[in-house]
């Protein structure tokens, strides 16, 4: 076997696994749309704030194949809602929403590569899920909030009582973001941390060998 039928196949190898990876986080991100369509509300918080396990998918590509293929992944889970359900805020909300999923996502993967052993998962999903709940709370104090509230003609103290009505501590826009939209993504992080604890080893093997870290 020659140099150049070497490099040959090579190559093919070579594009072959960026082939099966651009396959995977289509496919992970086709998952997490259809994950966002089953969503609960929580009793604490307005009931446009329902959770979803479409992070789950997110997740598991961003362990198997490396922090930007979580990103991409996030990418086309929040592009294809878009196209599916369209957008209630310009555009906005959308931005912000993939903003605040690759702030859990990608610290949980970046932790996670250094040594992939459970504990590491662990230790990055709990910071994950502190940076969620950080960029949740800001996103939605400085962006999310007065977009849907512009969205709909709404001032702020119309979202604010629509907060007060199932929660009593809410009273301003600030204990909004304490009272319902942090611990709403606290509660998520930790949900979508265990669905994908359980998951993770079965998909990971459907994965493994095809994934380019």
């Amino acid at each position: 076997m020659n140099a150049q039928t070497t490099a040959k196949q090579t190559s093919k190898m070579s594009q072959i696994g960026k082939t099966r990876y651009m396959v995977q986080v289509a496919m992970l991100g086709a998952a997490a749309v259809v994950l966002m369509f089953f969503d609960i509300p929580l009793p604490f918080a307005p009931s446009f704030y329902k959770i979803d396990l479409s992070e789950v998918p997110v997740l598991i590509g961003a362990f198997a194949m490396g922090p930007l293929a979580g990103a991409a992944i996030e990418l086309i889970k929040i592009l294809l809602n878009l196209v599916l359900k369209g957008s209630t805020t310009a555009g906005v909300g959308e931005v912000a929403n993939f903003l605040i999923g690759c702030a859990y996502v990608m610290p949980a993967a970046w932790i996670y590569k250094t040594q992939k052993t459970k504990k590491n998962a662990m230790i990055g999903m709990a910071v994950g899920t502190v940076f969620l709940a950080a960029a949740g709370g800001l996103l939605n104090a400085f962006v999310l909030l007065p977009a849907y509230a512009a969205a709909f003609g709404m001032p702020m103290d119309a979202l604010v009582g629509m907060g007060s009505a199932v929660n009593k501590a809410i009273t301003s826009l600030p204990t909004f973001v304490l009272f319902a939209v942090v611990p709403f993504n606290i509660i998520k992080g930790v949900v979508v941390s265990l669905v994908t604890m359980l998951l993770y080893k079965h998909i990971s093997r459907l994965l493994k060998g095809e994934a380019m870290n």
